[in-house]
């Protein structure tokens, strides 16, 4: 059922007020029914109004870039989201934890757009729409009870996006093939995946991002990032502990709880 204007202001209102008040609030879809179009739309509003308070969009993020989690949640395609200035940590910084209601981190690679998408690419364009690459790491926090909800809850949540940290940017190179990556706390591996794991090639996250931006009217343009999705499980943060994410061949990245 499709939702009025209205009301989808208010259920954007519900997640945005859990995500400003670090307290989690019960899944939308327990109490309305809302279409994936409309947890879009939720989203939209959502982030304007923290647009409203001065946060910046700096890029967006994929979601259910494992075929596998695709399987499991019964979908057929990415999800994705917004992500704006104050969720990027510098590499090496301490995160607050008090920030978020019930934090995990996963490994992922993040890209740099070079040129605004305004149509559909290939996989032999990508190289020509993105001019760095770096080891990174997402903190997701889901606002809702228990980090239990539906597609259209988490589609509505931004898709749990709460953080990331980005390591130094480098060349791209022309393949992304099974490089391993490794999450650690304080030097003890958590998980451990393959860049394979991100659709078997982390670059077809860029054509799946743009592709998606578009339909949305939310082009990828010059100068955004592209968080490509996780190679591994999301693991809960602990406080006190150095996380540190290694790729292949890209380096590492690190931060601080």
């Amino acid at each position: 059922m499709m939702q009025t204007g209205e009301s989808l202001t208010a259920l954007a209102e519900i997640v945005d007020t859990a995500a400003l008040q670090v307290k989690a609030t019960d899944q939308l879809s327990l109490n309305h029914s809302f279409t994936e179009k409309d947890a879009y739309e939720i989203q939209r509003i959502s982030i304007d109004r923290r647009f409203e308070r001065g946060e910046k969009l700096i890029g967006l993020k994929l979601g259910f870039t494992s075929y596998a989690k695709m399987e499991q949640m019964g979908v057929h395609d990415m999800i994705w989201g917004r992500l704006t200035d104050t969720m990027l940590f510098e590499n090496g910084s301490t995160v607050d934890l008090s920030r978020f209601i019930h934090p995990r981190i996963e490994p992922e690679i993040c890209f740099r757009i070079s040129k605004t998408a305004d149509r559909e690419i290939s996989r032999d364009e990508v190289l020509e729409y993105i001019d760095a690459i770096a080891p990174a790491m997402e903190i997701i926090d889901s606002r809702y009870q228990n980090f239990k909800f539906s597609l259209e809850d988490v589609i509505a949540d931004n898709c749990s996006s709460a953080g990331l940290v980005v390591g130094e940017w480098q060349t791209p190179p022309e393949v992304l093939e099974d490089l391993k990556m490794t999450m650690s706390f304080d030097d003890e591996v958590v998980e451990s995946g393959s860049s394979d794991d991100i659709l078997g090639d982390p670059y077809l996250s860029v054509v799946n991002a743009i592709r998606l931006g578009l339909k949305y009217n939310e082009p990828l343009k010059a100068g955004h990032i592209l968080m490509a999705g996780a190679a591994t499980p999301a693991v809960f943060m602990k406080p006190e502990t150095l996380v540190r994410t290694t790729v292949q061949n890209l380096g590492t990245v690190e931060v601080k709880s």
